[in-house]
């Protein structure tokens, strides 16, 4: 985790680095298309400073995660590819339950876009029992995992 620790500090100092020149080019700029004269253009340099809090978040969690656990071999100056070996974990073989949350999501998209407030409810709605069928669908019926 330390490389992906530093990958997204990194990452965010530069959004952080670009919102700010964003914003001081912006101010120096005369062009009549960004508003009047001197202004700074707010759409851009928010969406930069968000960029970076959105990856300061994401670096945050790396680095909690990375002070939690061991250094994994990709971490270690010393690793080998054979310390890596062996099984990686579960993948869902099939499964529709992401079929049926991107058809909720865009249920929910087109209430928002005609802003038909049952449309939005049901889509809400929707997408709340799809991510729980995505979330549970091994933990119940015949296709439970475990002990059998």
């Amino acid at each position: 985790m330390k490389t992906e620790n530093k990958l997204f500090a990194i990452v965010a100092v530069t959004m952080f680095i670009f919102a700010a020149g964003y914003g001081y080019w912006t101010h120096l700029n005369e062009n009549p298309a960004y508003g009047h004269p001197g202004q700074v253009e707010w759409v851009g340099t928010i969406a930069l400073i968000f960029s970076g809090l959105l990856t300061g978040m994401v670096w945050l969690v790396f680095w909690v995660i990375s002070r939690r656990i061991d250094p994994r071999p990709e971490d270690r100056p010393d690793g080998e590819i054979s310390d890596v070996a062996g099984e990686v974990g579960f993948f869902s073989p099939g499964s529709y339950w992401p079929l049926g949350l991107a058809l909720a999501a865009v249920l929910t998209g087109l209430g928002l876009v005609f802003w038909l407030v049952w449309l939005i409810t049901a889509g809400i709605v929707a997408v709340l029992f799809a991510v729980g069928g995505l979330t549970y669908e091994y933990y119940t019926g015949t296709r439970k995992l475990g002990p059998q």
